[in-house]
This record gives structure tokens, C-alpha cells and sequence, in this order.
């Protein structure tokens, strides 16, 4: 059997390192990776493989720096020349970025089966560009592998069980991948304060909004001159904010470079707390036994919200301190199953192998 997994941003690296390690015990399955290129920064992208011995990419279509609508254009072109070339069995599909629209539909219209990781989630935000590609990756999708009791019920509302997919409920692969590399996790290579916060901002519903992205800023120095808020931070994101011309006062804000995941696992394994855009860190929060504050309008991750593990502050200042206030001293079981025991990889690359 072939499996072709398609990756593009950090959270796909990390996803389909706990799938290759389950793929690599099957001499029966041969895996093609295809790296679209969506990340393309060394840290963002390179360091991921590295780091977590992902087996190297077998084409790079390096497609980046290009609107939403022209870079899923591009890979839709070169994904198709690579699959004409490989056929696989399978085509597997990671999350809710342009390289996953890209990959499922170019594979659908060559007819060859796609399964997709991370399925049924909803923020329902349509202005959100991840919301769009998730609702039609799963619409065209051949089996859905479902995080979350939730991620089941969402398709089964919008009719997804009545329909020719397979639904299963299979638990996060990231939490797979939680677990495996928490044992090799790496202090990051700057100095480090005993007690801080972990931040991140990379969202374009953030970074593109300057009135969104002066706002968090804000309510960080703020909170700084409580406790250290280690914020790394892409190239791209740096730049505007340098744009912005938004002078940070507060030494305890501490904007350093994108980290590697062994180093990132590192500070979520220290931190106190977590402040952050991205979905992948609100679970790897819970996963670390960390409180969090989601610097968005909503967020996908509904049952961290519905137990009190993380607020969604959006980008108001004081809401988001007010925010910190809550959430710093809470007291948290983390004690919940939401996302498995660890085996997702396991439970997909065995449905995969009986319907081949």
C-alpha cells in the first residue's frame, strides 16, 4: 500500500511525525511525504524534520509568499503531477491549511482515496480561511479520522453519516505526538526566566490587523511587568510589528525567534501559562497541564472552553488581561480523555490497512 501524506505548516510536521513512526513499523506501507512548502523558514519548517527524524521530504514544491488563492492554485498544479506520477493507494491530509484543500481535492479529481486527519472540527467562521478549507477537506474526504467525540457530532449534524465517507473517531495525533517527544524536549538556546509565559501570534486575523495586533501587544506589556511573556515570533510578523512603529518598553516581553519543536515542547513543559493564536497550542497547552487564553474570536477546541482550561479573549486588551487574571491562579485537574490515550496513529494507520 502507498501512502502519500502532504505537509505544509508546523502543525503538519507534527502531526505526520506520530503517523510516519506508525507507518514505519509496516513493511506493507510505503510512505511518500510531500512538503508543499507553506512554511518555508528554516526554523518553521526544516528544524521540524530534524528534530523529529520525520523521514525526509520526497518532493518539496517550495509554493509560498503568494495570496491563499494563488498558492492553493499552485499546488493543486504540482500536487497533481506528483500523484499522476506516484499513485498512491491513499493520499493523507493533515488539518485545515491551504496544502490540505490542495492535496485532498487534486487527489479526488484523479479519484484516488483520501483520508483526512483531523476532521470535523468547526470554529463556524467563515471569514476564517482554515474554516473553509476544513468544511470542504471533509466533504470530499473518504474517511474522516475525528480528534473528538465533538469533531464526530459535528458530522453527524451536518449529515456526514448518511453520507458514502466513514467517520471515525480515532483521537488526536498530536497528543501521540505530545507524549513521544515530551522525553526529548531541549531547553532553548537563550536565557529563560523560572517563571513565565508562553505566547505565540501568527494568525492573519491578527497579524494583518494592525488595530488586532497593537491591541495584544498592549494588554503583553502589561502583563509583563507582572511575569515574563516569552513570545516567539516569525520573520513576517516581527517586520509589521517593527512597521507599526509600536515601541515595546517592558524588557519582560520577550520577542525571540521561532523555536524547533523539542524547544517548544521545552517551554510548554516550564511555562505557567499559555497565550496564543494557534489551535495546535491550545491542545498542546492541555496536553502540558497548562492553562490558556486564546487570543481569537473563537476556536475549534470548544471542550477546553466548556471545562474551564481555556478563555477565548479575542484581541482586547483588557480582556485578555483581564483574562490572565483569571486563568494564572486557577486550579486544573487536566485529568479529561478528550483527545485519547496516545494511539491515534495506530487506530488510522489500521483502518487505512483494512480498507486496502
Amino acid at each position: 500500500m502507498i501512502i502519500l501524506s502532504i505537509l505544509g505548516a508546523r502543525s503538519q510536521f507534527i502531526k505526520a511525525a506520530a503517523v510516519s513512526r506508525e507507518i514505519a513499523k509496516h513493511n506493507e506501507i510505503t510512505e511518500i511525504i510531500v512538503h508543499t512548502g507553506q512554511h518555508f523558514d528554516k526554523n518553521m519548517s526544516e528544524i521540524f524534520f530534524q528534530q523529529m527524524q520525520i523521514p525526509k521530504p520526497d518532493y518539496n514544491l517550495e509554493i509560498n509568499s503568494l495570496s491563499h488563492v494563488a498558492m492553493t492554485g499552485k499546488m493543486l498544479e504540482k500536487i497533481e503531477k506528483v500523484l499522476i506520477k506516484e499513485k498512491p493507494d491513499w493520499v493523507l491530509v493533515f488539518g485545515d491549511t491551504n496544502s490540505t484543500i490542495a492535496g485532498a481535492l487534486a487527489a479526488k479529481k484523479l479519484h484516488i482515496k483520501v483520508a483526512h486527519v483531523e476532521a470535523g472540527l468547526r470554529s463556524y467562521n467563515r471569514n476564517m480561511p482554515e474554516e473553509i478549507n476544513r468544511v470542504l477537506t471533509d466533504r470530499i474526504s473518504d474517511v474522516l479520522f475525528c480528534p473528538t467525540e465533538i469533531a464526530v457530532q459535528n458530522l453527524i449534524a451536518e449529515g456526514f453519516d448518511n453520507s458514502e465517507c466513514e467517520i471515525v473517531k480515532s483521537g488526536d495525533v498530536m497528543l501521540d505526538a505530545a507524549l513521544f517527544y515530551s522525553e526529548l524536549s531541549q531547553k532553548p538556546n537563550f536565557e529563560v526566566p523560572d517563571k513565565f509565559i508562553l505566547s505565540t501570534i501568527h494568525r492573519a486575523e491578527n497579524t494583518d490587523n494592525l488595530y488586532r495586533l497593537s491591541s495584544i501587544l498592549k494588554a503583553f506589556e502589561k502583563i509583563s511587568t507582572e511575569i515574563p511573556i516569552i513570545l516567539p515570533l516569525h520573520p513576517r510578523t516581527r517586520k509589521i510589528i517593527n512597521n507599526l512603529k509600536f515601541e515595546i518598553e517592558n524588557s519582560n516581553l520577550r520577542i525571540v525567534v521561532p523555536v524547533g519543536y523539542l524547544e517548544m515542547i521545552w517551554l510548554l513543559q516550564n511555562c505557567s501559562l499559555v497565550m496564543t493564536d494557534s489551535g495546535g497550542m491550545q491542545k498542546e497547552a492541555f496536553f502540558f497541564k497548562k492553562p490558556c487564553v486564546t487570543l481569537r474570536d473563537e476556536t475549534e477546541w470548544v471542550e477546553l472552553v466548556d471545562n474551564f482550561y481555556n478563555i477565548v479573549a479575542g484581541a482586547d486588551s483588557n480582556i485578555i488581561y483581564s483574562s490572565y487574571l483569571e486563568m494564572k491562579n486557577k486550579s486544573l485537574l487536566f485529568d479529561e480523555k478528550f483527545y485519547g490515550t496516545g494511539n491515534a496513529s495506530k487506530i488510522i494507520i489500521r483502518e487505512l490497512l483494512k480498507k486496502s
